[in-house]
């Protein structure tokens, strides 16, 4: 790394700024806004040693004699300079900004690349609203009181936390200022033992660019992840460097934690003052036991929050180019899943009554499943297996329902695998290629 970070106090401090055109008058607002005294000289004007007593000269002349000249001026006199676009010649260098005082986000590239500084800069000013000022001041004025008091570092943490995953900015960007003091003033004064609080989040079909806004924030923010063992790597590294991870989740012919385990577990961390998140693949209120959890959570008396997530009924077809309601094709749609209770019968009737039968979780049980579909809908109705959806593995097979298992097998097709069956696999044939394509240039 050749620069050091660093920001500079210039409230009254005197800047000067060479130059009379576009950039000049860009870095003497800037400079301005931070509170300097900026003088600004005309390319023209430029003499040797007009640069005396200055703490800091931009030299937006673009001019290259003068950039020499004010260069060795300010390298002889002790003062940092930048010469605009002229990285040799610079002893600071301008990062783009993003400014939510009194949180202030710097971002550099050492002079590579000042578009994707910008780029980034303007990403992070949609990600991070002007809530986030007001809320730093909020966090500002926690901390003071909480340091006054005596609290530990360790239990100011905790706080820091809890007021990073409450709702105070949300209530900011409301405008409901006097309810988030309030909300920020009863968190800092809690006991730091509290009770912590369970979210139940979906981390969608595989695809960690899939995950929500909402998500990605409560993992980072998580003292503890109980995760499916489908979750991906990539979206587990999302977590927080301090949090811990437990793997929970259940796999077809493996020893696994039953499910009243998985929920005392999360009983217990929340009890202990933990911030908990318990991590589902998909939607955790689509065939993932969301609804017991939250039932059983709340019973115990715990704060539990619901972050919905993508799920495979959807995600998968669509990452194979199929709609599931086709427009003139199909207009109706049932859901079910491979494992569990599920009975020959009842799959029969959902797919007699439906248009497009979507089947999770169908890798373990896919011969079977097939079978029991034949004698409903016949051995020629167009069916879709989709593996690892929305992955890079991702592999799609198309057949008809009378022998769609048998490809899928010749194919090495592994779970987790989804199951499409309809005639919009039929008519969705020619867009998968074209959706591959897109996904390959994304």
């Amino acid at each position: 790394m050749r620069y050091y970070p660093v920001f500079l106090d210039l409230a009254n401090e005197p800047c000067i700024v060479l130059g009379e055109g576009k950039f000049a008058v860009e870095k003497a607002a800037a400079l301005r806004e931070a509170g300097a005294h900026v003088k600004v000289i005309p390319s023209r004007d430029y003499r040797h040693g007009a640069l005396a007593g200055a703490r800091l000269v931009v030299d937006a002349s673009e001019d290259a004699e003068i950039n020499r000249q004010s260069w060795e001026e300010a390298e002889a006199a002790g003062i940092l300079i930048n010469v605009v676009d002229r990285p040799a010649q610079c002893r600071f260098i301008a990062p783009a900004i993003v400014r939510r005082d009194p949180l202030l986000i710097a971002i550099s590239t050492e002079g590579e690349s000042p578009f994707l500084a910008s780029s980034l800069r303007a990403r992070l000013e949609r990600w991070l609203g002007r809530e986030w000022g007001p809320f730093t001041a909020l966090v500002g004025r926690s901390r003071r009181e909480l340091r006054e008091r005596g609290v530990p570092i360790a239990e100011q943490t905790k706080i820091y936390k809890r007021l990073l995953a409450s709702d105070i900015r949300k209530m900011l960007r409301g405008g409901n200022v006097t309810a988030a003091q309030h909300a920020a003033a009863a968190i800092s004064r809690a006991d730091a033992r509290a009770a912590g609080r369970v979210a139940l989040v979906g981390a969608g079909p595989g695809d960690p660019d899939l995950l929500t806004v909402r998500a990605r924030e409560l993992l980072a923010d998580a003292d503890v992840v109980l995760h499916d063992a489908l979750v991906s790597a990539e979206t587990l590294a999302l977590c927080g460097p301090d949090t811990r991870l437990e793997d929970v989740g259940k796999r077809g012919g493996r020893s696994s934690v039953p499910q009243s385990e998985i929920t005392a577990r999360m009983t217990e961390l929340a009890r202990a003052g933990h911030f908990v998140v318990r991590l589902k693949g998909g939607d955790p209120f689509v065939f993932g036991r969301g609804g017991e959890e939250l039932r059983d959570l709340v019973a115990a008396g715990v704060d539990v929050v619901v972050v919905p997530g993508v799920s495979a009924a959807i995600a998968a077809p669509a990452a194979a180019g199929i709609s599931l309601t086709m427009r003139g094709v199909a207009s109706s749609l049932a859901v079910t899943a491979g494992e569990g209770d599920v009975q020959p019968a009842r799959l029969g009737q959902l797919a007699a009554s439906a248009d497009t039968l979507v089947v999770l979780m169908a890798h373990g049980k896919l011969e079977a499943i097939t079978a029991t579909l034949v004698e409903v809908l016949g051995r020629d109705r167009p069916a879709a297996v989709i593996s690892s959806a929305t992955l890079p593995e991702q592999e799609v097979v198309t057949a008809t329902l009378g022998n769609i298992a048998e490809e899928a097998r010749r194919a090495g097709l592994g779970p987790p695998a989804t199951l499409v069956v309809g005639e919009v696999v039929a008519a969705a044939a020619a867009n998968h290629r074209q959706v591959v394509a897109l996904a390959s240039f994304g």
